[in-house]
């Protein structure tokens, strides 16, 4: 192994010199948190001038929770014939972005278990539906194993799966269900989605064919540091490639209800959730935004973590019901989320799923005195 000093490092990411694999590995092990951070900020202030943080008006509503997968992580989903589960109709979908709307989202993230009853054109009819009544709203739907889903039972390619989704008026997917792209821990965690390959070839294909998507990571489980590494080398790799992705979403795992809970000795917390923010700024020197997510982490560690290269802050998520089922529930509003930007030092800004400013929220006026 050749020789690693942090100081060698620093001028490479001052200069905009990309960070190798072994390198990378010894900044995420060794790396002073707070210089991981100062780093990070200078990083983001290169690509971001500006003092603006930018978030969504969005909500993160489901169609179904009904799911063949097992993954041993998941509280929300339940097996085919439970006295739980449900599958709602287009109408009843077409419900919840009416609320949606109704309270100023720009963006809808739809998701669902994977439910071999459901055929194609049910995805089809939610994207035109939706496109028709609420041409505001940028339909952000379905996962990479849910795409894997649809072509199952279609009896269809992925990528004329996606073709169709697009032909709707579909053209962004959201990154969930990567959790860790690393095969050994896939095999763990989620053997029934297959390895990292089965994430990224979604993904490959939605870019390929004008989709935009985002890349995230679910970490602070059984994955080790290697682990962490491959699953950024294999986001870095494929946006060298494709340039589609517009954001990293990292979060870490909510243990409450789930299989996985007895198997984690040592929760992941604050610290590590914003070494991962700093470290992914650093690395991932391709993908345009890091997210600070409130959502998972509490919104005084998402504020932190706009001090640690993150430039975005996630979404309003007006619904929400995957983390709710291991009952962790972060609730805000948008004049919060402005609030808390605000405080953090910096300028809120709503954005679209694609990154497009729509307003700027400017500085609080300052109290008059006497």
């Amino acid at each position: 192994m050749s020789i690693i000093c942090s100081e060698a490092l620093e001028e490479k990411v001052l200069t905009g010199t990309r960070l190798s694999r072994e390198e990378g590995l010894w900044l995420w092990q060794r790396g002073d948190l707070l210089e991981l951070g100062h780093l990070a900020n200078q990083v983001r202030r290169r690509l971001h001038p500006e003092p603006v943080v930018t978030f969504v008006i969005d909500s993160n509503p489901n169609y179904t929770n009904v799911c063949v997968t097992d993954c041993v992580f998941c509280a929300f989903y339940r097996k085919p014939g439970s006295r739980d589960g449900y599958t709602l109709t287009v109408e009843q979908v077409m419900e919840k972005v009416q609320r949606a709307a109704d309270q100023g989202a720009t963006t809808v993230l739809l998701q669902g278990g994977h439910n071999p009853q459901i055929p194609l054109d049910y995805y089809l009819d939610l994207v035109r539906e939706t496109r028709r009544r609420f041409p505001r709203i940028t339909p952000h739907f379905f996962t990479a194993s849910e795409v894997t889903t649809m072509a199952q039972v279609a009896g269809l390619s992925v990528r004329e799966v996606l073709e169709r989704l697009k032909e709707a008026g579909q053209f962004t997917l959201p990154g969930g269900g990567a959790e860790i792209l690393s095969d050994r821990i896939r095999r763990r965690l989620s053997p029934k989605k297959g390895g990292a390959e089965a994430w990224l070839s979604v993904h490959h294909e939605a870019h390929r064919l004008g989709f935009k998507s985002t890349a995230t990571m679910m970490f602070g489980h059984i994955e080790e540091d290697e682990d962490i590494l491959e699953h950024l080398e294999h986001v870095r790799a494929l946006q060298d490639e494709t340039g589609g992705f517009t954001a990293f979403v990292p979060w870490t795992f909510k243990p409450g209800n789930t299989p996985l809970e007895q198997r984690i000795a040592q929760h992941a917390g604050p610290t590590r959730y914003l070494r991962m923010v700093a470290f992914s700024r650093l690395y991932l020197d391709n993908v345009p935004h890091v997210q600070a997510t409130w959502f998972s982490e509490g919104k005084k560690t998402g504020q932190i973590a706009l001090h640690f290269g993150a430039d975005d802050f996630g979404g309003t998520l007006f619904e929400e019901n995957v983390h709710a089922a291991t009952g962790f529930v972060n609730k805000t509003a948008v004049e919060e989320i402005v609030t808390l930007i605000r405080e953090s030092g910096f300028i809120p800004a709503q954005r679209t799923t694609l990154y497009e400013v729509l307003r700027t929220f400017e500085p609080a006026a300052a109290p008059v005195s006497g």
